[in-house]
């Protein structure tokens, strides 16, 4: 049997993650797991972030699930952090996954166009995002090295205080909002 594989987008906003994560989704018959679907069908405007946090933590174990029974998955949330894609590098290959990272990048312009072309074609499915949110996301992003994007660079040890990734899975998404 084939292994299965557990896809990571990665990107800001209005970078093309979602349009891809459809493709592959058709493509390879994988589950797509996109978080910002979930939040606008569960609590529409609002975006609550504790909220947001618990529902990705949700979708990673449904996803991590589905890879242990064959299938393929794709999680489409952004994955900001070398942090949470280093964990979830590492959740995948313990549930036997191979791990594919893809990461979007774009001029700033395109991606405000995007973002903006995004609310005016279908405003229920999105948020406003002002330049002040876009400058702190942005700052905020840890760009994957090449080695991150081709699987070739380790994973390494989780941060300082947590045992193991699992730990730091746990703690990084909460199972239930607090």
């Amino acid at each position: 049997m084939e292994r299965p594989t557990l896809f990571l987008t990665v990107g800001l906003p209005g970078a093309g993650k979602t349009t891809v994560a459809r493709r592959v989704e058709v493509e390879r018959r994988a589950l797509r797991l996109t978080k910002d679907e979930w939040m606008k069908a569960l609590y529409g405007d609002l975006n609550p972030a504790a909220a947001s946090d618990v529902v990705e933590g949700r979708l990673i174990q449904i996803g991590l699930r589905v890879l242990e029974l064959g299938n393929d998955v794709v999680i489409d949330f952004g994955l900001w952090s070398r942090e949470e894609r280093s964990a979830l590098r590492w959740a995948g290959a313990a549930a036997g996954a191979e791990v594919v990272l893809l990461y979007f990048d774009l001029p700033r312009d395109e991606q405000r166009k995007r973002i903006e072309a995004r609310l005016a074609e279908r405003p229920g499915d999105t948020w406003p995002i002002s330049e002040e949110e876009l400058d702190g996301w942005a700052a905020r992003f840890d760009v994957p090295t090449p080695g991150e994007l081709d699987g070739s660079e380790p994973i390494g040890d989780p941060p300082g205080g947590f045992a193991d990734w699992r730990e730091w899975i746990a703690d990084r998404w909460p199972p239930a909002v607090t």
